[in-house]
């Protein structure tokens, strides 16, 4: 699988939600060879921010909605930031064993969580996860936003401190 060429479409979805003023996470999920569903950050910067709206549970979303027998095992999700905890655990309770991710998300990522210290059903749960795919283009994207004095979302936090330094 071409990690570069398909992580450039969850780069896609982030720059659209920058380009709305969102924090430009983008996400895509691919079933052989095929992106089936995307999905891009909502409500980060609005006044109906939540924290509901994540790329992640989005082309979840859609995912079900498509209605398709699908062979979750063989999914892989792409994102533009390493998935939070919310994220991360809502994938692998889809079956969804195969993640990607461009940049690190020191702050919040969850994809470092030690399944094997949780509850017996997690704990047999193979994950692999791939992360750095185009880093730096996702890092511009994420420096962008947090340059920009606009955006409140996350401003000041341990994220936004370690993006700007770099």
């Amino acid at each position: 699988m071409d990690y570069e060429f398909f992580m450039s479409k969850a780069l896609e979805e982030a720059r659209d939600a920058l380009n709305m003023g969102e924090f430009p996470v983008g996400c895509v999920i691919v079933y052989e060879n095929n992106v089936l569903v995307t999905g891009a950050r909502h409500h980060s910067g609005s006044e109906n921010q939540n924290e509901l709206d994540h790329a992640e549970m989005l082309a979840l979303r859609r995912l079900v909605d498509l209605g398709k027998k699908i062979d979750r095992a063989q999914l892989t999700v792409f994102s533009t930031l390493e998935p939070c905890l919310m994220c991360y655990a809502a994938l692998i309770l889809n079956d969804i064993r195969h993640i990607v991710y461009a940049y690190e998300d020191v702050m919040g990522g969850g994809t470092n969580l030690d399944l094997k210290k949780l509850n017996p059903f997690y704990q047999d749960m193979e994950i692999k996860v791939a992360p750095r795919i185009l880093r730096q283009e996702s890092l511009m994207l994420f420096k962008k936003f947090f340059s920009d004095a606009q955006n409140s979302y996350l401003q000041g936090t341990m994220l936004a401190k370690y993006t700007l330094k770099q």
